[in-house]
């Protein structure tokens, strides 16, 4: 080990855990905890993804287009410079943002984001390593791993999460685009030669595995994982089984949890427990259909997840092996107890307290950090309460 790494860790962690009047705090009983909802930064605009530099520093994305450093428990002014154009329209703009699992070897970060012209939009997914100056941020070695196709105008279902599975690849998550259903486009999802309503599987460079389960399909795009998803935007590993778990909006009612399975149909829309909106009518087939993934769990009404992370710290222990959501419409987190596979309880807090919450991590030091989505948007920490 690096003989700064102690040093630096200790000062994250001191940082971390120092108390300061000027952080506004919001207290709430749980069924486990009384817990602080302490502001760190605000000021952000919409935040989207949340990831935790080695040295303390922490990466935070703007659906704006921007990607920013916050270091010290203040944002560093200029945004980091060197990345591909993101474009913000409607839901679309600057989404998730991971490092490299061996990110000390490789120095690699991941993005996603929506790219594109009047007309033809889509998710892309990038990589870079950070360089520059504390006070001018760069991006360098940048490199365009994917491009969904085909691109569209609609403004919304963009997804996009990303998680490295225990092997080392890429999976990625999209939304179905929700184009106009009379052109057909609802379809998308179910369509192979389609990356909309998809997820995908890269390796780290961003080519496709030979594993891929729909590589020798004709016709499919073969980076391909799992298809017939509306609009994801939580994914997150399990931390026993290696599994990945994601969550994705449904229409008026019937958000789902689901967990990936490599060429598997979730259904989307031809099955569904939502309806509807507007009008509150049936949507495809029903609930159910031979060679369709059933969800693990589903929300009616719908929360409107977003984020999404397993619990494995320390900072919380009754919390260990819990799974946390994020909720826009909501506007509360969520914390579900599992049984293994199965969702056994659900309790909800910060209701109608935080505002719409984008992003749920957990840090290196074992707090819960949460985004909220607005204009003057937060980077919120969770403490024990006193």
């Amino acid at each position: 080990m690096n003989i700064r790494q102690p040093l630096l860790m200790f000062a994250l962690i001191s940082w971390m855990f120092a108390p300061s009047a000027a952080f506004a705090q919001k207290i709430v009983d749980t069924e486990q905890y009384k817990v602080n909802a302490i502001t760190l930064v605000s000021g952000l605009s919409n935040p989207w993804g949340l990831a935790f530099l080695p040295d303390g520093r922490m990466l935070v994305t703007e659906r704006a287009g921007r990607m920013r450093i916050i270091e010290g428990g203040k944002l560093v002014p200029a945004a980091i410079s060197g990345l591909p154009v993101a474009v913000e329209h409607g839901q679309g703009g600057m989404l998730d943002v991971v490092l490299h699992p061996k990110y000390a070897q490789t120095s690699w970060i991941y993005w996603t984001y929506n790219a594109g012209v009047p007309g033809a939009y889509g998710t892309e997914v990038a990589r870079g390593k950070l360089g520059g100056t504390r006070e001018a941020p760069t991006m360098t070695d940048v490199q365009i791993l994917f491009k969904l196709e085909p691109k569209t105008g609609a403004g919304q279902h963009f997804g996009s999460r990303i998680v490295f599975d225990r092997a080392g690849f890429l999976i990625v998550t999209f939304g179905d685009r929700g184009d106009n259903p009379n052109k057909g486009a609802e379809e998308r999802a179910q369509k192979l030669n389609d990356h909309a309503g998809k997820s995908i599987r890269l390796t780290d460079d961003g080519k496709v595995p030979p594993d891929n389960p729909f590589i020798k399909t004709a016709g499919a795009k073969p980076e391909i994982w799992t298809y017939g998803h509306r609009n994801m935007q939580g994914a997150a590993i399990h931390p026993i089984t290696g599994k990945i778990w994601t969550h994705e909006h449904g229409p008026q009612g019937g958000d789902e949890i689901n967990i990936l399975v490599p060429g598997i149909n979730y259904g989307w829309p031809v099955i569904t427990y939502g309806v509807n909106y507007g009008t509150g009518t049936k949507i495809g087939e029903g609930t159910e259909k031979a060679g369709m993934a059933q969800p693990i769990y589903t929300w009616v009404p719908s929360i409107a997840p977003s984020g999404m992370a397993f619990y494995s710290g320390n900072y919380f222990p009754k919390w260990k092996g819990n799974l946390f959501v994020g909720a826009l419409a909501k506007q509360s987190l969520v914390r579900l107890t599992l049984d293994g596979e199965k969702v056994v309880s659900e309790e909800r807090f910060f209701v109608n307290k935080l505002g719409r919450i984008r992003d749920v991590r957990e840090g290196p030091d074992g707090h819960l950090y949460l985004l909220t989505d607005a204009t003057d948007g937060a980077l919120i920490r969770l403490d024990l309460a006193n």
